[in-house]
């Protein structure tokens, strides 16, 4: 099911290594909002490193001495990095905890902050995140500048990372058996993860799709533009500041774009019946999402032969897929870095 999706670029001829060690991978979360200072919910600023969130969020939990249930957070974050974010926990009418019997069965795990908040974390609240990374074992390096500066001022294709699609793109596959009736998916937590897989997975291929027909992604009559709050509106013949082309993350409603740039989104479509099928079935509506990212707050150096990259993405965007557009990496277990 996975697929080569095309690169804006061509594809990079440099090899190298992200991930060789967790520290190579920083990850710092931007919430975009502060605490009242006072509330029901204890805010937690953690530093976790070979960890991840919901781990963490159990043994938090423990500490506290609630249930899992009452501690919640804006964004999973990776666990082979060191990664910076926020976790609620649920106390009314309670002290702030001595969570130091926490740090110190937890050398993965730090406590950096506490706030008093009104309300708790919850999915969506996520800004961005700001993303440190150091790539090693780099080889073919004479176009590298060049690439960093084109993936700064011209964006790369936004799409979804390996991430989303789980192991050899399983969560598609699976959804696919779904979606023809040969499989049932009673639990909650699968169903998610298929939908998302799905949907995903028919965005990069629509993107894929344009850049193939032309790298430049220039608008199609009845195209939709989105800005960054996610608002959209019909392109007019222009392209106002601070909008993006879009691509459909398709539901079981009719699609919201017109003439020329429908038909072309219809037919990318129609290619994965099982999948458009699946998500009718569970009524998924449709949504937008731009076909260009842009790294903000980009720059890199060279350290001792190693590039080092600091850049901000908003909530949703994947740092994989940038770097993917660079080189091509090789996580620290030797998995491919792509969008595949």
């Amino acid at each position: 099911m996975q697929q080569a999706w095309h690169y804006r670029f061509g594809e990079p001829k440099s090899t190298g290594k992200l991930k060789a060690k967790p520290e190579h991978f920083v990850v710092v979360e931007e919430l975009g909002y502060e605490f009242t200072g006072e509330g029901e919910h204890l805010m937690v600023h953690i530093r976790k490193t070979g960890e991840n969130t919901q781990y963490v969020a159990n043994e938090l939990a423990k500490a506290c001495g609630v249930s899992s249930r009452e501690v919640s957070w804006a964004g999973l974050k990776d666990r082979h990095a060191v990664t910076e974010q926020w976790l609620s926990v649920h106390l009314p009418g309670q002290a702030d905890p001595d969570l130091s019997e926490f740090v110190a069965t937890h050398p993965g795990v730090e406590v950096l902050a506490l706030r008093r908040h009104n309300k708790k974390l919850r999915p969506g609240d996520l800004q961005g995140n700001r993303f440190e990374l150091r790539v090693t074992e780099l080889d073919a390096k004479e176009d590298l500048d060049a690439r960093l500066s084109q993936i700064r001022d011209l964006g790369v294709p936004n799409y979804f990372g390996e991430q989303r699609f789980g192991h050899d793109g399983n969560n598609v596959t699976q959804a696919v058996r779904w979606g023809a009736g040969e499989i049932r998916v009673r639990d909650k937590k699968k169903r998610s993860f298929y939908l998302s897989a799905a949907r995903s997975h028919l965005f990069n291929e629509v993107l894929s799709a344009r850049l193939i027909a032309d790298m430049n992604l220039a608008p199609m009559t009845g195209d939709l533009l989105i800005d960054a709050q996610g608002q959209t509106q019909a392109w007019q013949g222009e392209m106002p500041a601070d909008w993006l082309l879009s691509g459909p993350m398709a539901g079981d409603n009719a699609l919201p774009t017109q003439a020329d740039a429908q038909a072309f989104e219809q037919a990318i479509l129609d290619q994965y019946p099982e999948l458009l099928q699946v998500l009718r079935d569970n009524r998924m509506r449709q949504e937008r999402r731009s076909l260009l990212l842009y790294p903000q707050a980009m720059q890199w150096s060279w350290q001792e032969g190693d590039l080092l990259v600091a850049f901000a993405l908003p909530a949703g965007a994947y740092a994989t897929t940038v770097m993917r557009e660079l080189a091509q990496l090789t996580s620290e277990d030797g998995r491919a870095y792509s969008a595949e």
